[in-house]
């Protein structure tokens, strides 16, 4: 990854730091995490990383197309990785489950939105929030 990074940096103006190395890594590693979890990670590291920096860094990497944010609740956006596969996100609002769903799940959905409005949904960044089946049957 360090190679692409680094591609991709350079072609937009921005050189590989070792903070934007390790920020990255910790999304890769984390999965789904918000600044403050990726900060926590990229500190059992490095101590010469500070908060702004991860916000910084997170935004230049979004904006680069190496990762992504989604909101799974009302606190900081959650980042992770494109190199996982193309998903949106079911979030219990009783138990906070996160469930991850492949794209190909809403085909139907995003052909209907394309046929009768004409829009094409970012499905990465899509959450829907509801109830997991656990907790729909508790009382």
């Amino acid at each position: 990854m360090s190679d692409d990074l680094r591609s991709k940096l350079r072609g937009s103006g921005y050189r590989l730091t070792p903070q934007r190395e390790l920020i990255l890594q910790a999304v890769e590693r984390l999965g789904h995490a918000t600044p403050d979890e990726v900060l926590a990670e990229v500190r059992t590291t490095s101590s010469a990383v500070n908060v702004s920096t991860v916000y910084r860094t997170l935004e230049v990497l979004e904006q680069l197309g190496l990762v992504r944010h989604a909101h799974l609740s009302d606190r900081a956006p959650t980042y992770h990785s494109v190199t996982d596969h193309e998903h949106f996100h079911l979030v219990c609002r009783n138990c906070q489950r996160v469930v991850s769903v492949d794209a190909h799940v809403a085909d139907g959905l995003v052909a209907r939105l394309g046929e009768e409005l004409g829009f094409v949904p970012d499905l990465g960044h899509l959450t829907v929030f509801g109830r997991c089946s656990d907790c729909e049957d508790t009382p």
